[in-house]
């Protein structure tokens, strides 16, 4: 990523936030936010598919019926 644009920071209450510019304008409206060294990153939060959701659920500790 090459595009590179120096912004202000300012003071949102106590919280320090920043503008982002259009051009980096990121989907929805939540991101995820972490350190790499002193680097601060932000990413969207992606939304999960159903593969993703059927993994976080517990197994049923039921026998289905027999059929036929």
């Amino acid at each position: 990523m090459s595009e590179h644009r120096q912004v202000r920071l300012f003071r949102n209450g106590r919280n320090q936030a920043v503008r982002i510019p259009l051009e980096f304008e990121l989907p929805g409206d939540e991101v995820l936010m972490h350190r790499d060294g002193d680097r601060l990153v932000i990413e969207p939060v992606r939304k999960r598919g159903l593969l993703a959701l059927l993994k976080t659920m517990k197994p049923l500790n039921e026998d289905f019926p027999e059929v036929g």
